[in-house]
């Protein structure tokens, strides 16, 4: 592994750090390493937007290697919305530039005492004054340092208006619309008074046995081209499933309050194909090219939305418009907000209008009606501006909730705004929410897509009906595990890859001779340790739970009637697990077993 780049912004000190051997043969990299980095340094008492909070940015050993779907890294550190443990994925180009400069990461503490940006041309590393940047939008700052630079090639990681403002949902960004976009990362970056990061490289990414890589590389996008799922990510985008997932019950509507909208298919990616999609967008050598290329009636070509903007700014608020979608999820990521809990939170908002819980006294004027988007842009807009009734749609959805004594109503985890795919359609998606590390979170596992069939059996995974209860504990645990070892990789999680190369790819670029299982347990040592980080950060077995409108049935829809077993689910859970029922922690045999005794005594 390549060293990383250590910068103090208060000292201005710059240097590198080189991970121990063991640390990268046990957790890969990614998200996994970036925990065991930062497991002293995260700490109950350490505010996150504080000076001494870290900001690690971290590749994976597979990124930039022009593998399947590997042009990913990951942001880490301590979340300013939840208070715990806060990671975001992000693809592009950046991480494999980054590599190609000869570093693998990024950890970054401190606080300059006035905006700067951090630029790293190979092996020159500076910090520089970012004055005349500070207020742009992302994408008029990635346009503004690619001229300020003239290094033809670099590549901009940053932050928007929201992120100088910290508010806590605040995203970082970085080439035309590719962004980390939860936990908000944006918003520690923000108070560091960072606003970029911008790399160039002109090395080679390293791997241990080139040859060997060389085709297994290959043969796996050969496969990839031609995998059915995979095709339709590429034709369709991630709203591919839209229509099915409606079908099912499983797209929410009108925040999670109702299972039918008319003309709610509108959203999806077939009609986003039928109507404005004007070509596709690729990460570093990915041959799926997800991405959505847009036209709307400006005739501007711009970044198209994929299935959460769709939803978030779509039925989430009553709307089948995927152009106003569009267009919603361009304010923010100009802004540089995350949707899913911007849209998370007006949502939220809208039924809380709904219910007479707020009025028009409260939104300052504003009528959250189902249907409006002219009400949910400006939500957006005071939001971001801590106007009025945005200051409190600035805190999000959880700490709006309690403010108006309506906490129940809230659909997050932890006080991270759920994905827009509804458990009671899909009911493994309840644990997965339940006990994400990093709250309310699709990307540690997308179970749903097992819950239609979409299951390895290389792995120990087996199908199980949609609405099963208990019996897919384990089997949920087990998808965890996986998607853990995705996120340590950087592997997108869209690549359908089968096992079998993952592990060969990994051997070649590393210098390993691991199996499956050897992979499975870096996968389930990882997702222990974050779970000891929460605990040490304050999460308690109470924290393991839905919002009550999940806990009841939908009135209609494809989940009409179903009720989510939670409790029994979340019991075998844990016993699946190793963790203790009454506190939900890990017993001592399961840390002692992956070698985790090292973290101490629990609180």
């Amino acid at each position: 592994m390549q060293p990383i780049i250590t910068v103090n912004l208060t000292t201005r000190e710059i240097g590198t750090y080189i991970v121990p051997q063991q640390w990268e043969q046990e957790y890969l990299g990614g998200a996994s390493l970036a925990a065991r980095i930062l497991f002293d340094y995260l700490t109950r008492e350490l505010d996150p937007l504080s000076p001494a909070a870290p900001l690690l940015i971290l590749n994976g050993p597979l990124t930039g290697t022009a593998g399947p779907s590997v042009g990913r890294f990951v942001v880490c550190g301590k979340s300013p919305l939840t208070g715990l443990w806060a990671e975001s994925n992000c693809g592009g180009f950046w991480g494999p530039e980054l590599r190609m400069a000869g570093f693998d990461g990024i950890w970054i503490t401190g606080k300059a005492d006035s905006p700067v940006t951090l630029q790293v041309n190979d092996k020159k590393i500076e910090i520089r004054c970012a004055a005349a940047v500070w207020g742009q939008d992302s994408y008029e700052l990635q346009q503004s340092l690619k001229r300020e630079t003239g290094v033809v090639g670099a590549r901009v990681l940053g932050i928007g208006v929201a992120g100088e403002r910290q508010i806590p949902y605040a995203i970082l960004l970085c080439d035309h619309g590719r962004v980390a976009g939860r936990t908000g990362m944006g918003a520690v970056m923000g108070s560091k008074n960072l606003k970029a990061v911008i790399v160039n490289g002109t090395g080679k990414v390293p791997v241990f046995d080139a040859a060997a890589y060389a085709p297994r590389r290959s043969e796996a996008n050969r496969v990839l081209k031609s995998d059915p799922l995979d095709s339709m990510f590429s034709s369709l985008g991630s709203a591919g499933g839209a229509e099915y997932f409606n079908f099912l019950g499983e797209q929410p509507k009108k925040y999670f309050s109702a299972g039918v909208l008319d003309d709610a298919d509108n959203i999806s990616g077939s009609n986003v194909s039928a109507t404005i999609l004007v070509g596709k967008a690729a990460c570093h050598a990915c041959v799926i090219a997800c991405g959505r290329v847009v036209k709307l009636d400006d005739g501007e070509r711009r970044k198209g939305p994929e299935y959460e903007t769709l939803v978030g700014f779509g039925p989430n608020l009553g709307l089948t418009d995927p152009g106003i979608a569009t267009r919603l999820g361009e304010i923010c990521d100009r802004y540089g907000v995350d949707v899913i809990s911007m849209s998370g939170t007006i949502g939220l908002a809208f039924r809380l209008y709904e219910l007479g819980i707020i009025n028009k006294q409260d939104t300052d004027g504003l009528e959250l009606v189902w249907g409006n988007a002219t009400a949910a842009e400006r939500c957006i807009h005071m939001a971001v501006n801590r106007q009025g009734f945005g200051e409190l749609l600035a805190l999000g959805s959880k700490k709006l909730a309690e403010h108006f004594g309506a906490a129940d109503q809230a659909i997050q985890v932890n006080g991270l705004e759920l994905a827009y795919h509804d458990p009671r359609g899909a009911s493994g998606m309840a644990i997965v929410y339940a006990t994400s590390p990093r709250g309310g979170c699709h990307n540690q596992s997308d179970y749903f897509m097992a819950d239609i069939g979409q299951v390895d059996p290389s792995v120990g995974l087996e199908y199980f009906d949609r609405h099963a209860g208990a019996e897919k504990a384990a089997n949920v645990a087990r998808h965890q595990d996986f998607r853990t070892v995705n996120n340590a990789l950087v592997l997108c999680t869209f690549a359908n890859v089968a096992v079998e190369t993952m592990v060969g790819l990994i051997n070649a670029a590393c210098g390993y001779d691991w199996k499956i299982a050897d992979l499975m347990r870096s996968g389930e040592l990882s997702w222990n340790l974050k779970r000891v980080i929460n605990i040490r950060l304050g999460l308690i077995r109470a924290n393991d739970t839905l919002p009550k409108p999940l806990l009841e049935a939908c009135p209609d829809g494809g989940a009409a009637g179903y009720v989510i077993p939670f409790d029994e689910m979340m019991s075998a859970y844990y016993s699946a697990r190793g963790w203790n029922p009454e506190t939900g922690q890990p017993l001592e045999h399961k840390l002692d077993e992956l070698g985790l005794n090292w973290v101490g005594k629990l609180p």
